[in-house]
């Protein structure tokens, strides 16, 4: 427009000189005057428009309520996980055996039987193999049978035998040490390589002789090497190798590596992975896993404590894979107290997916539970805490909820046969919390409880929205426990920044609501790539790698939550996509409240954060940290090739202030520690204006 203004004023002034009239000239050179004026003027209000939308007006306040006495406190146990054997979470993954169906149990109890994953090393001119029933575990009678049909003349350099490749590969890593126990006998005297070699067996990493008379090994007699790699393979395998003729029966073979977290078995990064979270609690072992697809094949606690090698393990049948039950009910209990969480076991009430045992005959399940209690609680002379004290574990562990069933609710026998539970679980431990698998969220319970389990799998939209989903609850009877949440669906993916968000926000739901949420856990926590029979989950990992969902991500941003204070916040505005809250804690001696914020939307967004109840003449907040969880694409995912993809970004909060603006970036979960400091170490600041300033972060 200016630039026109000035071309009509030249044009003018060519005029000017070509007409040559006075009078003319004189009211050309008005009107190009006028028309100067008018450009300059509309130039002006454009920038004025300009410096309008770059300055960040604040579409929402959040006011939050600091002073003393003005909060409320949030239940030690708000946050924790929720561990299941699904998708090879243990059994191939936290659980760090090497070996796959150890005791060859896996193909059944019928001989002969499939062996899988073993297979041969040699072909069939050279060696046979076979299962029987010569173990001699009474629980697992299956051993396996390898007939040397070569000779040191006639085998193959590298020998014959049976290779095992673990969990879609055993991760073996330089200067690494890996313990190998196996049960062996034979009608001759024995010379077996004990080795851990590339995938196709080409290359060794580590290898030891077992070398022994007939007489030694004419009855079973365990044997065990310690294996340090030499190179670093992560699809590596185990291999028991020969050249000599003759027959050879093998039995509950282990390979474990030497470097466990605290020694007590578990695979160091996913359970750091784990830890990381800071979970107050850990519910355990599942789930569907708990229940069965029938009740012949649902997890049975007694039959995975004892020695390694005689516990039976177990087909399970809802997720359709053999466990050896490495990872048992002590386990369990030993994994709880590692991570500083209160155990939460999941026992069968006598109902699977596809069948019931009737109230009238539920007392065997009962006095199960009854001893389960006792294995963990139990003192050391007690029948089945001596169990725990065989193991190792002299004093008891510390366990005070139980869940009755899994997602039971509504079958015919599931109320008879809970009260029945209820009613002698209280009996004998009046203090154990008693949780129910029925939702009282909308209705009240028609039996007793302290809590009751709730569980959400949606969409994204519809689990955002669910962050009103307790506010009018009823703050009578039993506490809400949400044990299973997730965004699921096409909005998922395999773990999108989408689902995060929405998860982000019905979190701080619960803890708005944490006056009647007593406890919250993402699930599935763990996926094996290799078999993900459930998608999404919070850790994906392969025998050597892993990385964490942008759902995993969410969960560290409540780390601090679980006891910490909840202060009253008001979020004033006409956003739709905003959620946020704010909380106060203490570390290492010093006060901070952290306001997060979720921004659902597409467009970024500018909060006003106004903290009010401090007393000037005492405290004021200054910034720590932001931390911020975005990416460029709402459907972005992390993956081995970027496992950073999408994960939270720390800065330094500066310039914060009880008045202060923040740029919220669209599709983004925002979190802001404000430091509690006292005010006489403020600074002066020379400002003549009377008004209060405002920080932009």
């Amino acid at each position: 427009m200016f630039l026109q203004m000035s071309l009509i004023c030249r044009f003018l002034v060519y005029l000017d000189v070509v007409i040559m009239d006075m009078e003319s000239w004189k009211l050309l050179r008005s009107v190009c005057v006028l028309s100067f004026l008018l450009g300059s003027c509309f130039v002006y209000q454009s920038l004025r428009v300009v410096d309008a939308q770059e300055d960040p007006k604040p579409a929402v306040t959040l006011q939050v309520d600091a002073s003393n006495g003005g909060g409320r406190p949030i239940p030690e146990t708000l946050f924790g996980i929720f561990f299941e054997e699904i998708n090879h979470a243990g059994a191939g993954g936290l659980w760090a055996e090497l070996v796959s169906n150890r005791g060859f149990e896996a193909g059944g109890q019928n001989t002969p039987s499939n062996i899988w994953p073993w297979s041969i090393v040699g072909d069939h001119s050279s060696i046979y193999v076979a299962t029987d029933r010569s173990s001699c575990f009474e629980r697992n009678k299956i051993a396996l049978r390898m007939d040397v049909l070569c000779d040191s003349k006639g085998c193959p350099s590298g020998g014959v035998g049976v290779y095992n490749p673990g969990y879609w590969g055993m991760n073996i890593e330089e200067g690494k040490k890996y313990k190998v126990a196996l049960y062996v006998r034979s009608t001759g005297d024995i010379d077996l390589s004990v080795s851990l070699t590339s995938s196709n067996g080409s290359r060794t990493l580590a290898s030891e002789k077992i070398i022994a008379s007939a007489s030694d090994v004419s009855k079973w007699i365990k044997k065990e090497v310690l294996l340090e790699a030499k190179a670093t393979d992560p699809s590596a395998r185990l291999q028991l190798t020969t050249t000599k003729k003759g027959s050879i029966w093998i039995d509950q073979v282990s390979a474990m590596p030497v470097d466990t977290h605290k020694g007590h078995g578990f695979r160091n990064d996913l359970f750091q992975m784990m830890a990381d979270i800071k979970p107050r609690f850990i519910r355990f072992p599942g789930g569907c896993f708990v229940e069965g697809e029938w009740l012949s094949n649902a997890f049975r606690w007694k039959e995975t404590v004892g020695p390694w090698e005689e516990r039976p393990g177990h087909f399970g049948d809802v997720w359709k894979y053999w466990t050896d039950d490495g990872l048992g009910h002590f386990e369990f209990f030993q994994m709880a107290e590692d991570i500083g969480a209160a155990p939460i076991w999941v026992f069968n009430n006598g109902i699977s997916h596809n069948d019931e045992v009737e109230t009238a005959s539920i007392m065997p399940f009962v006095q199960e539970a009854l001893d389960g209690i006792e294995f963990a609680r139990g003192d050391a002379n007690s029948t089945w805490g001596s169990v725990r004290a065989k193991m190792g574990r002299q004093e008891p562990f510390e366990l005070k909820y139980v869940a009755i069933g899994n997602e039971d609710c509504g079958k015919t026998y599931y109320r008879g046969n809970y009260i029945v539970f209820y009613d002698a679980i209280k009996k004998a431990y009046p203090d154990i919390k008693i949780i129910s698998n029925c939702d009282g969220s909308s209705h009240p319970l028609d039996h007793p409880a302290d809590y009751y389990d709730y569980h959400i799998y949606t969409s994204a939209s519809n689990l955002f929205s669910m962050y009103h989903q307790f506010d009018r609850t009823s703050r009578k009877g039993p506490k809400a426990f949400v044990s299973e949440y997730a965004v699921t669906g096409k909005d998922a993916g395999t773990g999108s920044l989408l689902a995060s968000l929405a998860e982000a926000a019905f979190l701080i739901g619960l803890e708005k609501n944490s006056d009647i949420v007593e406890m919250a856990s993402y699930a599935p926590l763990f996926v094996n790539t290799n078999d993900r029979r459930w998608n999404p989950d919070a850790i994906v990992f392969n025998s050597s790698h892993l990385y964490g969902t942008p759902s995993y991500w969410v969960q560290r941003f409540f780390a601090e939550s679980s006891g910490a204070t909840l202060l009253t916040s008001t979020l004033k505005g006409n956003s739709t996509s905003l959620v946020a809250s704010a909380i106060s804690w203490k570390n290492n001696g010093k006060d901070y409240i952290r306001i997060k914020a979720v921004n659902f939307g597409a467009n970024s967004e500018n909060m006003q954060v106004l903290v009010t109840g401090l007393d000037p003449n005492v405290m004021r907040v200054s910034g720590s940290k932001k931390t911020v969880l975005t990416s460029t694409n709402v459907m972005d995912e992390n993956s081995f090739s970027q496992p950073e993809k999408v994960v939270p970004h720390e800065s330094l909060l500066e310039l914060a202030e009880e008045d202060m603006t923040v740029v919220l970036p669209p599709h983004s979960f925002s979190s802001f520690d404000l430091l509690k400091e006292s005010a006489k170490i403020r600074m002066p600041i020379s400002d003549s204006s009377s008004h209060q300033k405002t920080t932009t972060v």
